[in-house]
């Protein structure tokens, strides 16, 4: 039989799992203009017992590619993340091409992390080019011929889903994720282009209302329930 307090403690984990999908998509719509950033999606299922269980699950599927003219903007059009290791020497994965240029020349990420191994541009080069597999290329100093300074890599896992998600839109690899496996011979890259976020605005503004509307019928029944549970104890005294 069920007690008062057992509906009380079922309210309050209930609305815990509300609370934690609200997080997750009030996480999507902060970032909806975060270049390759990919949508969580919080799997929630009642259990026989009318427990709520959630999952936090990433979505990897493919967004729309934009094209921004910027020569330092990447996007990956199809499968794969690029390594990039940040100042302290912690390798992430990361599927945003807004890249840049630090003072050295070597090809970084908005927040400072180094794309590959290391792709180096020297002092007054011309025509930066990004090829389809990967390869950077520049004109030469003296403007005669093209020479390749690198390529940026492009890995995949064999279970994306197992990476664990990190702040600055990367992804760390797991025991779950796999190793990194580099993708050969492919044309993913599209240089002066980006990916832009696969989160459904329209869909998560509608779940938040939902769960909003949820999680507040949730708090008027657990304080119904509380003021009976109080007035019981009154009346026992």
């Amino acid at each position: 039989m069920t007690t008062i307090q057992g509906i009380i403690n079922k309210g309050v984990i209930n609305a815990e799992q509300q609370f934690d999908a609200m997080s997750y998509i009030s996480t999507n719509i902060a970032n909806y203009n975060t270049s390759g950033y990919k949508a969580v999606r919080f799997e929630q299922v009642l259990d026989e017992n009318g427990y709520l269980t959630g999952v936090a699950r990433t979505d990897f599927s493919q967004g729309a590619i934009q094209t921004t003219s910027r020569d330092f903007d990447i996007a990956i059009n199809g499968l794969g993340f690029i390594p990039v290791t940040s100042p302290t020497g912690d390798v992430s994965y990361t599927r945003d091409g807004s890249l840049k240029l630090d003072k050295d020349g070597y090809l970084i990420t908005n927040d400072g992390h180094l794309v590959g191994d290391g792709i180096q541009l020297p002092v007054n080069y011309e025509n930066f080019e990004v090829k389809a597999d990967g390869r950077v290329e520049i004109f030469s100093t003296d403007g005669t011929k093209r020479e390749c300074v690198g390529t940026i890599p492009l890995v995949n896992f064999k279970n994306p889903e197992g990476l664990k998600k990190g702040d600055g839109n990367k992804f760390y690899l797991t025991a779950e994720s796999g190793e990194p496996v580099l993708i050969k011979n492919h044309n993913n890259f599209k240089q002066r282009n980006l990916e832009i976020t696969n989160v459904d605005m329209i869909n998560d503004v509608s779940l938040m209302m939902r769960l909003n509307a949820s999680m507040l019928a949730s708090f008027k029944i657990m304080q119904t329930v509380n003021e009976m549970y109080s007035r019981s104890l009154q009346l026992n005294q």
